[in-house]
């Protein structure tokens, strides 16, 4: 069976290429006043090193492939166009669809999106600056992508986005095998997704955003509500989600404060209310609480440059602080265990400085990612955004770090 899904990840691999090539020699084909396709894509690779709990030692630094991807963006004014990204993560063993719908403009105020579009909720199109995104990103409200219609109007002074998803976006295998409808954890940005005791996935999800617009950015409010459908009880739950944002510039000048509440009112297989769910993303499922507020702040100052293929150097500074409110007491877990505490789960932090550089097609990340109770900042992956290291007795919550560069070639 291993043999047979890299024959057919080979063949399907050789297909897309293959369309690609002739569809982009269709595009070069095409004059101005056609509809016009741009076939692309880009290639990452990432530079690291790591101080977390354990010492600094030869597995502390690492050069990796980051991804691969293939972007196709038909433009078609006055009919229906397409925006489409696959991506490939080699290190994670798994690639999945990051993008792709179908796209139609009434007129030009109004648009319609169907397919995988990214969910109208918190600042748009990130919340953030550096490569790492904001910590809303861990629990799936920064850059989610789910399967949908969505809308978007806009007026003089108000942009609004209308959307319903019946589902998360599709998984892609992981590890060398995968199955349809899972709802695992091979995809782009996370999702709740079965483990454990708690068999749930998301459903019938409803966004509502609305920002004014100023003349140096906007400010405006997003609301989210959706189903949990739990397969053993046959049942849903719900979920929900509130921000209120910003995204302003002054000179060179931008800032993105930006302050957010969910909740999850789930329980596991047997009916028992639960204080985590599992949620996954790159294949890698984790624990995350199922109520909390994250409040974050992103700073960032872009300067122009002529220094040989070097046009822009933007520095940031990107904050982030996860509360949880599942409560004391004794509380279940989606793994079915159950955790005794005096207070709530451990609080999380995350803060990014760097800077991007910008070379023509070359964009690089340089980036100081700290944090405590930071899943991908650790030596216990996974741990942080539910219960933290000394809730679960791993230890004292250490303030870890790594130094991380990405640099990528994209056309």
């Amino acid at each position: 069976m291993r043999g047979l899904h890299k024959l057919t990840t080979a063949l399907l691999i050789g297909v897309i290429f293959t369309l690609f090539t002739g569809l982009l020699f269709i595009a070069e084909a095409q004059s101005d006043d056609e509809p016009s396709l741009h076939v692309g894509g880009a290639l990452r690779y990432n530079m690291l090193l790591t101080s977390y709990e354990s010492d600094i030692d030869a597995q502390s630094s690492q050069f990796t492939m980051d991804t691969w991807r293939i972007n196709v963006l038909y433009d078609n004014p006055g009919g229906i166009g397409l925006n489409f990204e696959y991506r490939f993560y080699p290190t994670f063993g798994t690639h999945f669809i990051k993008q792709g719908w179908l796209d139609y403009n009434f007129n030009e105020q109004t648009q319609m999106q169907l397919g995988v579009t990214q969910v109208p909720f918190g600042n748009l199109q990130y919340n953030s600056n550096n490569w790492w995104f904001s910590l809303p990103y861990y629990v799936g409200l920064e850059d989610d992508h789910d399967m949908g219609v969505k809308i978007t109007k806009t007026t003089d002074n108000m942009q609004w986005d209308f959307a319903y998803f019946f589902q998360a976006d599709p998984e892609g295998p992981v590890g060398g095998s995968g199955s349809f409808g899972s709802g695992g954890s091979g995809r782009y940005a996370y999702d709740v997704v079965p483990g454990g005791d708690a068999s749930l996935t998301e459903r019938n999800q409803f966004n509502i955003r609305g920002a004014y617009q100023l003349d140096n950015g906007e400010v405006g409010a997003s609301i989210q509500y959706g189903q949990l459908y739990n397969s053993v009880r046959e049942e849903m739950d719900s979920q929900y989600a509130f921000a209120v944002h910003a995204d302003l510039n002054r000179g060179n000048f931008n800032i993105k404060p930006q302050f957010l509440y969910y909740g999850m009112d789930v329980a596991d297989n047997s009916g028992t209310d639960l204080s985590t769910v599992y949620m996954g993303a790159y294949g890698i499922p984790y624990e995350v609480s199922t109520e909390a507020w994250i409040a974050t702040l992103g700073l960032s100052y872009s300067y122009d440059v002529d220094w040989g293929p070097i046009t822009n150097i933007n520095f940031y500074n990107d904050f982030s602080y996860m509360s949880n409110t599942t409560g004391e007491g004794t509380t279940t877990r989606a793994t079915g265990d159950n955790l005794t505490l005096d207070d709530n789960f451990e609080y999380t932090i995350q803060n990014i400085t760097g800077f991007l550089v910008s070379a023509g097609p070359v964009f690089t990340y340089f980036d100081i990612a700290q944090g405590v109770n930071q899943p991908w900042l650790t030596d216990s992956f996974g741990v942080g955004v539910g219960p933290g290291h000394e809730d679960l007795g791993l230890g004292e919550s250490e303030y870890n770090i790594r130094f991380n560069i990405n640099f990528g070639f994209y056309f």
